[in-house]
């Protein structure tokens, strides 16, 4: 099968629907389909070779308390035929399909089956700009989805609170193999210090803030401690790093951007991985990956976190916002080792139930479902509906 993933996000840059995006490509590569990646890029996307076809030049977009990097030309339409006629697709799936203006416009012009995957939940992205004329153009590249996917329950009760109808909820998966407990930690972290560790981009959704006000509190009572930051952004990055200088905390080091493979090295370093966004998550992708090397959590009690740790089980889970909890959490784990571990032991049995080979599957029975129902059964005929509980 020859498959098109289509982001309307600067593929260069890290991000969830990103690295959600590059597993899919990557699993059914393995299993022998031909895939292609279309999205914007602000500079070539290494390792992917001609799988990757870039189209439109991203530009840094506010949106939603998050910058949105989308090509928003609006002279794709030539380009993207090219593309369509030249590759032929057997499936066309894009991701956040309503996003201008790359998704938009394959949405258009594809003459193929279209799947959708809805990332977002809360605002993000905002459907309502442009009322009502904006809705009804989006209603319209809506009804050219053959097949409608949500990560979670919550992004499928925003899309559909928009746009009413069926949504197959298939999550966010985690590479088990890359996110190991067999991974090397970090050195420099290992010198007997507790560690904290966060990871996302820095950005107001993100946390940050509280976590360092937290922090502050779990130094009085583990003074052995160190909180480790890990994500990109520079705009913020000063003026967490003047809070930290003139509260006088001790022991928080800002990394910055780590790739890919680093990544699994700094989980493994850290004692208690915290998640303290205030909302807008539709899913908990770092959470499984702090899971997977088995890691207990400390998170914001927000729909998106809550459908993936267990509070009591594998996490502790805090209401948003909230400083003082927050910081009880981390030193309730910080304190107990014994904890520490068997809720990093669960996690890790949890994040196994997620891994990408056996999500990018239920994608594929997916896709053969769509392409085993009118209209698409005449043209394919030799792909066969497969039951939707699979």
């Amino acid at each position: 099968m020859k498959i098109a993933l289509v982001s309307p996000y600067d593929f260069a840059y890290p991000g969830g629907v990103t690295n959600h995006i590059s597993c899919l490509e990557r699993y059914f590569t393995r299993m022998g389909h031909e895939v292609r990646i279309v999205a914007p890029a602000s500079k070539a996307a290494s390792g992917l070779g001609d799988r990757f076809i870039p189209i439109g030049t991203p530009r840094p977009i506010p949106t939603s308390g998050s910058i949105a990097r989308l090509t928003i030309s609006p002279w794709l339409s030539s380009r993207v035929k090219a593309v369509l006629d030249e590759e032929k697709f057997d499936i066309v799936h894009l991701h956040e399909p309503l996003m201008p203006m790359l998704c938009t416009t394959v949405l258009r012009l594809s003459q193929t089956a279209n799947i959708g995957t809805f990332h977002a939940w809360q605002g993000k992205p905002g459907y309502d700009f442009a009322k009502p004329v904006g809705k009804w153009i989006l209603k319209r590249w809506f009804r050219r989805l053959d097949g409608k996917i949500a990560v979670s329950k919550p992004a499928r009760e925003f899309a559909s609170g928009h746009f009413a109808g069926y949504y197959n909820v298939i999550p966010n998966g985690v590479d088990i193999s890359h996110f190991s407990p067999d991974v090397a930690p970090i050195d420099r972290f290992c010198d007997g210090k507790l560690n904290v560790l966060f990871v996302g981009r820095l950005e107001r959704r993100k946390g940050l803030d509280y976590l360092l006000k937290a922090f502050y509190q779990v130094q009085q009572e583990v003074p052995d401690s160190r909180l480790i930051v890990v994500g990109p952004g520079t705009r913020l990055r000063k003026g967490y790093e003047r809070e930290v200088r003139h509260s006088g905390l001790r022991d928080v080091v800002f990394v910055g951007y780590a790739d890919y493979d680093e990544l699994p090295r700094y989980y493994k370093a850290a004692d208690v991985f915290c998640a303290p966004a205030t909302g807008w998550e539709s899913f908990g992708i770092v959470l499984l990956e702090a899971m997977a090397v088995g890691k207990p959590i400390v998170a914001s009690n927000i729909d998106g976190y809550a459908r993936v740790v267990a509070h009591g089980v594998d996490g502790l889970l805090v209401p948003p916002r909230n400083e003082e909890m927050l910081a009880q959490a981390l030193v309730c784990l910080l304190s107990d080792g014994a904890l520490r571990q068997q809720m990093g032991a669960r996690g890790r049995l949890k994040a196994e139930e997620y891994s990408w080979e056996h999500i990018a599957q239920r994608v594929l029975n997916y896709y053969m479902r769509v392409l085993g129902e009118p209209p698409w059964r005449a043209r394919y005929p030799q792909f066969k509906a497969v039951p939707l509980s699979v």
